[in-house]
């Protein structure tokens, strides 16, 4: 059975999204209040469009959010991404909730009202960017242009095949890099001997071939 993703807000980054998740064969769903939005999503072949505020229990019944297996919250406002994962999770028990947010002080709240992944671009690149011998690694061994490098945060579950394993351990692609460990909320600056545990959150830079792979690895799924 295809994988079922919802998609509430966000315009560029949805197209995103809904293309590359389209292109693996899932089924997906993008929710955008915005109608102008939507007739651009809506041109986009196997995609599912709704017009509506993704915040209301209504709009996420219309979609069928019981029926989503991933539920990513991307709209600009943190308070609304978390009200839409919530949702999904507690009345529509989606499995994954993924949440955009704008404010990284907010990233540790959100994990506690239970949103599975938080993801913010802002803290992912602030903390790369202080770590400047990474910095200096990824430019030289990923492309930069055209969209190609992808800096992402990965939860590990407890069922993950890496727990307790170091990094020079794990095989991945050349092309994959760990920048930083969140260990309860602390970031760790990670060498070869690191060893991964339960709940770390990996700041993760790879080329986009390459993440899909890279998460396989680090997840076991």
């Amino acid at each position: 059975m295809k994988k079922r993703i919802l998609i509430v807000g966000g315009f560029h980054k949805a197209q995103t999204l809904a293309r590359s998740f389209l292109e693996k064969g899932y089924d997906v769903t993008a929710i955008n209040k915005n109608p102008l939005h939507c007739r651009v999503l809506a041109q986009m072949s196997d995609l599912t469009v709704l017009t509506g505020d993704g915040s209301k229990p209504f709009v996420l019944e219309d979609a069928q959010a019981e029926n989503a297996d991933i539920a990513i919250a991307l709209t600009p406002r943190d308070d609304d991404n978390l009200v839409i994962c919530q949702l999904c999770k507690k009345q529509f028990h989606v499995r994954k909730t993924v949440s955009l947010v704008a404010n990284p002080e907010k990233i540790k709240f959100f994990y506690r009202m239970g949103i599975d992944s938080v993801v913010c671009a802002l803290s992912a690149i602030t903390s790369i960017v202080e770590q400047q011998t990474f910095l200096d690694e990824f430019t030289t061994l990923l492309p930069l242009g055209d969209g190609e490098l992808r800096i992402s945060e990965l939860r590990l579950p407890a069922t993950s095949p890496v727990i307790g394993k170091t990094l020079s351990e794990i095989q991945l692609s050349r092309d994959v890099i760990i920048a930083t460990i969140l260990r309860q909320d602390q970031p760790l600056v990670p060498h070869g001997d690191t060893k991964l545990l339960a709940q770390d959150v990996l700041i993760l830079i790879a080329a986009a071939k390459q993440e899909a792979a890279a998460v396989r690895v680090l997840q076991g799924k």
